[in-house]
């Protein structure tokens, strides 16, 4: 059975992880993702940003994939915003042991908790310093508290003991206290574990689950409280197992912080935390739940059943019609066929009782003329006083003749009910075929919706894949970019990163750039120990010279010079203030004149058919890029010229290839053109 809901272990396992996390990081924003799911954005000093997924009443982890964020946030989204937003995370607890988490966060109108519950429906409650209720996700009177704004926040009741402060004594005197309950059933009542972990802790105690608390021995018992110290010393020491679980099919089933006896044998795929196998359990869960939405093959194949059966009905009752249609053909003509002897039988019936006998005279006279041979007595069969009917039997056949109405009269009869059938036949027919082809198109629906069944998850796992976010290296922080002979080039965006640049991930054996020219950045060619080439120089100097001031100022080209990161002091001549960013140059400067301003923007197209965008100097970018164009100093800026960039580099492009293109982000080819103006230069 596939997990739904989080269990007390679930919440104790992933809030340990959550505190050496998440401690000591700074809100940034808070983005609400359907109704009872939100994202808390979160950096930490000298981290890459967190993403925080919070579920009211299902779950909470740390996410590694970029989730589809709505344009407007709801109402509840904004409160959060406005008063979480730049908070400091200070605390994450568990409450109780219960399916409860608590974020306890600093602002600037003093201490502020978010709880959320994950306990029911769930629900999320934002708590001020005195501990009166400010928002909730859903507002609600209950028969044991109330959230409603501006009253005390009270936590709902315990769902059982406590199993951290549960004593020896306690725990005997609290299952023995069942009687005859099943002790599976006991525990998990008595200690708000949830099934999974009771039958964990007796499978581990090696007790039947089924066994009753009144029969229960002190061994046993003292074997129950053993497994279930274990358990939790595991969750409280942080020595995790993670693992999701796996059926046949290789579907998730479930995830689990710990190894448990209860999945032995069963499929498993461990990892690296218990943050990340929920990520991976419920993001792909939503992605495959969104898949398959609106696919109701089941739906479908209830419809075909429907339609067979009418389809059956429909051909039975073509069958009877036309059976019933030549019968009564077959009668009308055989009453034309015997009209004479037919019409005598009738006036033997007539004659007599004008004679005034009895019909049971009548029929007996009848009777010994057929029984002698003689016609025409030796058509009849019997006769019906109370409708008047004399039922004849001729060539196999036996039916009734009206005794008031002639032979023709009758055979006419007999011929209209045959037309009457036939035309039933036909409309059985018609409706038959109609029938048929709604079966055909329902049944080549369902081998279409078969076929999603399968492919849209594969499609939605592609597509997570697509989205999750990869760690970022050191130098993604800067410009960058990968040199038409192999070496990583960076470049500083500001004041800051200049000043980190050269200061951190400059090492001795590396070459720096930087143009003649103020307000321009240092680009630092890492060499890794290997002598630069004259290439790779050269596009240093490209890129330094393009991102400088220069480009602002419409400039054609920059005179731009190398040294080495020994050349470069923050120290300057006596009473001269270096400032932050810049740095004193001594020595030999190795100068690289009349570098020419440009930028290439291109596209590459990888093997698994992804495209990504990027930019730098003309050469590195048309080593890699399917394509590309050159932007060079000009006077078009924002809108205009991105989306001539869009057009220019779509057309370059295969169809299947554009609209990536296309859906790529305006600001992905902002960062690459400097000061956000240039103009194209065409082919």
């Amino acid at each position: 059975m596939r997990k739904k809901e989080f269990t007390s272990f679930d919440v104790a396992a992933v809030v340990r992880e959550l505190k050496d996390a998440v401690l000591d990081s700074r809100v940034s924003n808070i983005y609400q993702l359907d109704a009872k799911t939100f994202l808390l954005k979160l950096h930490k000093a000298n981290g890459p940003p967190l993403n925080l997924v919070l579920e009211a009443g299902k779950r909470l982890h740390m996410t590694s994939y970029e989730l589809e964020k709505p344009s407007t946030p709801p109402a509840f989204c904004m409160a959060l915003r406005k008063y979480l937003r730049d908070a400091w995370l200070t605390g994450v607890e568990q409450h109780e042991f219960e399916r409860v988490a608590t974020f306890m966060f600093k602002t600037r109108e003093g201490a502020i908790q978010l709880v959320l519950e994950l306990f029911g429906d769930g629900n999320f409650i934002l708590i001020s310093e005195k501990g009166v209720i400010l928002q909730a996700l859903s507002f609600k009177r209950m028969r044991d508290r109330n959230v409603l704004r501006g009253e005390r926040f009270i936590f709902a009741p315990s769902g059982g003991k406590n199993p951290f402060k549960v004593i020896k004594e306690e725990f005997y005197e609290g299952l023995k206290a069942f009687g005859d309950v099943e002790v599976v059933r006991a525990a998990a009542r008595f200690l708000g574990v949830g099934g999974l972990y009771a039958e964990e802790v007796l499978l581990r105690a090696c007790i039947e689950k089924t066994k009753q608390c009144s029969t229960l021995s002190d061994l046993e018992l003292d074997a129950m409280f053993q497994a279930l110290q274990c358990l939790l010393s595991q969750v409280a020491d942080g020595e995790l197992e993670p693992i999701i679980v796996l059926d046949e099919t290789g579907a998730f089933i479930d995830v689990v912080p710990l190894k448990l006896k209860n999945y032995e044998g069963a499929k498993q795929q461990p990892c690296a935390s218990y943050n990340e196998a929920l990520d991976e359990y419920y993001v792909r869960a939503k992605a495959l739940e969104k898949a398959t939405a609106g696919v109701e093959v089941d739906t479908l194949k209830r419809e075909a059943e429907r339609l067979e059966r009418i389809i059956k009905s429909q051909k039975e009752t073509m069958a009877e019609s036309d059976a019933k249609a030549e019968r009564e053909k077959r009668i009308g003509d055989m009453i034309y066929a015997h009209t004479a002897e037919l019409q005598g039988l009738l006036e033997r019936f007539t004659a007599g009782k004008q004679a005034g006998k009895e019909w049971a005279t009548i029929i007996s006279e009848v009777s010994k003329e057929k029984k002698a041979g003689l016609k025409p007595a030796s058509f009849f069969d019997s006769f019906d006083e109370k409708g008047l009917v004399v039922n004849v039997c001729a060539d196999g056949l036996v039916f009734g003749l009206t005794s008031r109405r002639s032979p023709f009269e009758n055979a006419a009869e007999f011929y209209e009910r045959g037309k009457q059938s036939r035309q039933k036949a036909v409309g059985a027919r018609t409706a038959c075929d109609e029938y048929c082809k709604k079966l055909t198109e329902v049944q080549a629906k369902i081998k279409t919706v078969e076929k999603l069944e399968t492919a849209k998850p594969a499609e939605a796992v592609e597509e997570l894949e697509r989205r999750r976010v990869k760690p970022k290296e050191w130098f993604e922080k800067f410009r960058w970019f990968v040199s038409s002979d192999g070496f990583l080039v960076v470049a500083g965006k500001d004041a800051v990163s200049n000043e980190v640049l050269v200061k951190k991930h400059t090492e001795s054996w590396d070459v720096v750039f930087h143009s003649d020219i103020v307000g321009a950045p240092f680009v630092v060619v890492k060499t890794e120990g290997k002598e630069p080439s004259d290439q790779v120089l050269k596009e240093a100097a490209e890129f330094a010279a393009a991102y400088s001031r220069g480009w602002r100022e419409g400039f054609g080209s920059v005179d731009v010079y190398w040294v080495k990161p020994e050349q470069l002091s923050k120290k300057g001549p006596s009473g001269e203030y270096i400032p932050h960013g810049a740095f004193m140059v001594s020595g030999k400067r190795n100068w690289m004149r009349n570098t020419p301003l440009g930028v290439a923007i291109g596209v590459v197209i990888k093997e698994a058919g992804e495209s990504k965008l990027l930019g730098g100097p003309v050469d590195a970018v048309k080593a890699t890029a399917k394509a590309h164009i050159v932007v060079i100093p000009g006077d078009v800026s924002g809108k205009d010229l991105l989306k001539r960039v869009f057009v220019i580099l779509g057309g370059k492009v295969p169809k299947e290839e554009r609209e990536r293109i296309l859906k790529a982000s305006v600001e992905e080819i902002r960062e690459f053109i400097p000061y956000g103006k240039g103009r194209i230069l065409e082919d």
